[in-house]
């Protein structure tokens, strides 16, 4: 049974800014000649790797709304330097937008039922291509 992760989206107030992080990053890695692979590290290691690793995926929470996710390819746990247990989340570098769904703010990760998850903007329509804050607003107005 395919499972999902949740996870706040710090630092990106848009899915805008979190696709330019995301590109950042990679041509970071690809200049220092590292593989050119998307990693999100995370201080908890999930217990229930092979559910999520069945087709799941990381959706994004930015500005109190679920609006974005990227497939898991991979779950690696390290320890640091300092010792500490952590994990490596490989990801797909491509964002796939979904509808906007409410959440509070919490610490961490949570794991989210392929049933709660929010649906992806299918196609190339409208709402596939337009700016993040029509988007946004239009959703606010249950228009979309």
């Amino acid at each position: 049974m395919t499972l999902h992760l949740l996870k706040l989206c710090v630092g990106a107030d848009s899915v805008e800014s979190l696709q330019a992080w995301v590109d950042y990053r990679l041509e970071q890695k690809r200049l220092a000649g590292e593989p050119a692979e998307q990693l999100h590290t995370t201080r908890m290691v999930p217990t229930r790797k092979d559910e999520l690793l069945e087709g799941g995926s990381l959706y994004w929470v930015i500005k109190g709304r679920i609006q974005v996710r990227q497939h898991l390819l991979d779950i690696r746990p390290f320890t640091d330097q300092a010792g500490i247990k952590r994990c490596d989340l490989v990801l797909e570098p491509r964002l796939i937008l979904t509808q906007y769904q409410p959440k509070r703010p919490f610490q961490g990760w949570r794991y989210l039922k392929a049933a709660d998850a929010p649906a992806d903007i299918r196609g190339s329509g409208a709402a596939q291509s337009m700016p993040d804050s029509m988007r946004r607003d239009l959703a606010e107005l249950c228009l979309i």
